[in-house]
């Protein structure tokens, strides 16, 4: 059973990583750019931890983390840039 759960999410994020890039290319927006750029981020944070559980290794999780954190800190640096025209 866990690893249809596992196929059915990989193969769901997949799906989701596909569409997200798409939305990066086809958004013409720059509002829109920044939150499917965000997206794409979070979905290969669940791929890596996905991943992860499947080889038992704590190293794809940290790797995940630190991609999380880092999208988070990209993103509001991004939308301050994008509202204001200034980051700090």
């Amino acid at each position: 059973m866990h690893e249809v759960v596992f196929y059915l999410a990989t193969a769901w994020m997949t799906v989701l990583l596909s569409a997200s890039v798409v939305a990066v290319i086809g958004l013409s927006s720059t509002a829109g750019r920044i939150l499917a750029l965000d997206m794409l981020t979070l979905i290969l944070v669940v791929l890596l931890v996905l991943y992860g559980d499947a080889e038992r290794t704590p190293y794809h999780l940290d790797t995940a983390l630190i991609l999380a954190l880092l999208a988070f800190v990209g993103t509001l640096a991004a939308a301050r840039y994008f509202g204001e025209r200034k980051i700090f």
